[in-house]
């Protein structure tokens, strides 16, 4: 028989064989809606409680009752109720795991419930925002929620460091939070979770893959924070360790480690943004690199839909500073003085086309790079002179 033909009492007889032997993995693919048993017409009955009560038993038989309104949501073409029966689910699985004590086997099936549930919402957060005129986001947060019952439960495990914990499951919902704060943009609720995982004794032993997800959002959260040395040390991590062949992640991570990258004084080469498809950092990372003002300008307009739909616009607007420096910095290489006139940096942006730039607005410009150690040296206000240090007048910038 195959799975998407399978009866009922064959497939509870499975899965009750697959809970037995506390086969983790099993468990959670037979109560997966992604698998090809969800296609199956007789898993549908009215009533399936009797059936269900004969076969497995509690509290497991909860967790099942509602995969079952799972299934018949989505022969129903009901994402509303395959969300409100998906809720249930990771309720039911919480008290499992509660009763369960001494055990962590159940984890790949936790693991399961709570990403199902994300995915879940996001449609059924379309819909309701369609057909209830609800907020949007508001049926994320109420995932968000849910999926703090198992957060709980796993937290609360005291054997931190042992095999049979319960806290190993807490980076992978860590995760799956991230992934709802982000897109509802209420990155201040993934400190509490940030600070959970850091007080483990054993955060660097959980999966690769579970840690690259957890330092691109971390990453990316510092970043926002002007964090850049942290969000430079996550992302670097979560880059160089995403898999050669997952092109696509590596992209996407890239997009926020450019702009931390450039902002601590580093310059990406061209041969990494054509490998990774990144034509949108070509111009921009020329402009910072040569500090032409006017190319970055247009670049940030021209990308200006990618890069705000990307959350880094502002971020790239903070690049102007870098830009202003390597353009004084030319200046100085090319005048070789130590003591240079403002009108010499005011003819500067001219060729830059930007006549509207006074001698004013430049002193400032320069005291700020002074003050935040861009540029060592003083001005002169009675001579109208930038006055610069002999020794390394431009210092590496520190993240």
């Amino acid at each position: 028989m195959t799975s998407y033909s399978i009866g009922l009492n064959d497939y509870l007889n499975r899965l009750n064989d697959a809970h037995y032997n506390q086969n983790g993995q099993g468990v959670a693919m037979l109560l997966s809606f992604r698998q090809s048993h969800v296609m199956s017409d007789h898993l549908i009955i009215e009533k399936p409680e009797r059936a269900v009560g004969n076969i497995i038993y509690a509290p497991m038989d909860d967790v099942v009752l509602a995969h079952l309104k799972v299934v018949k949501g989505y022969h129903q073409s009901n994402v509303l109720d395959m969300w409100r029966a998906q809720t249930t689910m990771v309720a039911a699985v919480a008290r499992f795991m509660t009763e369960s004590k001494e055990e962590n086997w159940m984890l790949p099936m936790m693991n399961t419930v709570v990403l199902e549930l994300r995915l879940q919402s996001i449609s059924a957060d379309a819909e309701s925002v369609r057909v209830d005129s609800t907020k949007p986001g508001e049926l994320l947060e109420k995932t968000a929620d849910s999926l703090m019952t198992c957060f709980r439960v796993c937290a609360a495990d005291t054997r931190s460091g042992e095999a049979e914990s319960k806290r190993w499951g807490l980076l992978y919902l860590v995760n799956q939070f991230f992934k709802i704060y982000f897109k509802i943009n209420k990155l201040n609720l993934c400190k509490p979770m940030i600070r959970a995982i850091e007080s483990l004794s054993f955060k660097d032993q959980y999966p690769l893959s579970q840690l690259i997800t957890y330092k691109y959002y971390t990453g990316r959260k510092a970043m926002f924070d002007s964090d850049f040395a942290t969000a430079n040390t996550a992302l670097s991590f979560a880059f160089q360790r995403c898999h050669q062949r997952s092109h696509k992640n590596k992209r996407r991570i890239l997009i926020y480690l450019l702009p931390v990258k450039m902002l601590i004084g580093y310059i990406p080469k061209k041969s990494l943004l054509l490998k990774y498809n990144l034509k949108e950092f070509m111009d921009l990372v020329t402009a910072v690199q040569h500090g032409d003002i006017r190319l970055l300008n247009s670049t940030l307009l021209r990308y200006e839909r990618f890069f705000i739909a990307a959350g880094i616009y502002l971020i790239l607007e903070k690049l102007k500073s870098v830009a202003y420096r390597n353009l004084f910095k030319k200046v100085y290489v090319i005048k070789k003085n130590h003591q240079l006139d403002i009108s010499v940096f005011v003819q500067a942006f001219k060729w830059m086309h930007m006549e509207d730039v006074g001698a004013e607005e430049i002193e400032c410009l320069l005291a700020n790079m002074i003050y935040e150690g861009k540029i060592k040296g003083y001005i002169s206000h009675a001579h109208k002179k930038l006055v610069v240090s002999k020794a390394n007048p431009f210092p590496p910038i520190a993240a």
